[in-house]
């Protein structure tokens, strides 16, 4: 568990703290095809140095998935995960275990997000999105919604040519209004307004001119911001009030554009950065809606994923070659980077102790730890 020596109770308590290889079981008694965490081996230093050694260390896998895992979803309890397996998975983080498994999906599964105060996990594949409540078991999908707008008790069929029909198109993210009353699909070109009260389509977010690869949702007022990034190279802000129905257009959008398609969106407060495919990572002012600043080559590769630490002031960003990086939000300084998987990261999740990255091996889960912390933790045990 990577503690220090000597001591009885690790320094940072989180859900993590629970895992440990007897409460994992051992391999006899684990169930068949069950997906597990179990502890890292070891760690890893960010940018190669020691001073840095302990600012981000693998403590845990999950390992599970058959195929290579492409979304991730996590609360302080739980992680859910979808993959090119077809399913998704819903874990246990205090336990360390899978709970379910989700099934029957007509492809990979390519986006997941969490309703903790409902319990209903929602499931991207293809041109639909699965509802499952979770309380119900791995059988529980209570509704089907599609691209095309139709709403559909259950599973619905699988059909793998319904994207060629000219009415569905697939759906490349997914995010819950706070409030969890509303759900929010990036569908081909535009972003449609889902009621989750009464599970219709109640509108839809018109503009851009390229599928929308990427959402974060914010408040303003009674009202919600949504904001969409698309392989069109633009970011565009909606401006939703409650209740809204129609074809709604952009009240803003963001200036200059990215060279590539946009491919990741981290909010927090009223500064945004967006992640593309140029390798390039932008920070912008939703108050001026101004262009704060840009880090060019950010990664070597594509920027897959970006997520804040909470409770922090730090970035993270992860790309297509596997590196993973960290960033001071307020002056867009490199504070370190690890080779955290031999393949693209997907995506990336965090929750108030942990970032989980997901890649086509499995879903490594890390501990960031401020150099300030460590400087802490040192004299203390000096």
């Amino acid at each position: 568990m990577l503690r220090r020596s000597g001591s009885t109770r690790s320094t940072d308590e989180n859900v993590f703290s629970r895992l440990s290889t007897s409460s994992l079981g051992g391999e006899s008694n684990r169930t068949q095809d069950k997906g597990y965490i179990t502890p890292a081996r070891g760690s890893i230093s960010a940018s190669g140095s020691s001073s840095k050694s302990g600012l981000l260390t693998c403590t845990h896998t999950a390992e599970g998935h058959s195929r290579a895992v492409l979304a991730v979803h996590a609360t302080d309890t739980l992680m859910l995960t979808g993959s090119k397996d077809r399913t998704a998975k819903l874990w246990d983080l205090g336990r360390g275990a899978e709970l379910l498994t989700l099934s029957g999906h007509p492809s990979n599964v390519v986006k997941v997000a969490f309703c903790p105060r409902a319990q209903l996990a929602f499931t991207v594949s293809q041109s639909t999105v699965r509802v499952w409540d979770t309380r119900r078991g791995p059988e529980a999908c209570i509704k089907t919604l599609s691209s095309s707008g139709l709403t559909i008790n259950g599973p619905a069929v699988s059909n793998r040519s319904s994207d060629g029909m000219g009415r569905e198109h697939q759906i490349n993210d997914v995010s819950l209004a706070p409030d969890g009353n509303s759900l929010f699909c990036a569908a081909g070109n535009a972003v449609q307004i889902w009621d989750l009260r009464r599970y219709s389509q109640a509108g839809r977010l018109s503009g851009h001119q390229a599928p929308v690869m990427a959402l974060a949702l914010t408040k303003d007022g009674s009202n919600t911001l949504v904001i969409s990034g698309s392989k069109d190279h633009y970011i565009k802000i909606f401006e939703v009030i409650e209740d809204a129905a129609g074809i709604l257009t952009p009240k803003f959008n963001l200036e200059p554009p990215h060279y590539d398609g946009i491919q990741s969106l981290a909010l927090q407060g009223s500064t945004l950065f967006s992640g593309s495919r140029d390798m390039c990572i932008k920070k912008w002012d939703l108050h001026t809606k101004q262009l704060k600043h840009s880090i060019n080559a950010a990664h070597k590769d594509w920027v897959c994923a970006l997520d804040f630490i909470p409770g922090t002031d730090t970035l993270v960003s992860g790309c297509r070659a596997g590196f993973l990086k960290l960033w001071q939000a307020d002056t867009c300084a490199s504070l370190g980077e690890v080779r955290a998987h031999s393949s693209a990261i997907n995506a990336i999740a965090t929750n108030t102790s942990s970032i989980f990255t997901a890649s086509n091996d499995c879903v490594s889960l890390w501990r960031y730890r401020p150099e300030n912390t460590q400087q802490a933790d040192d004299s203390t045990s000096s």
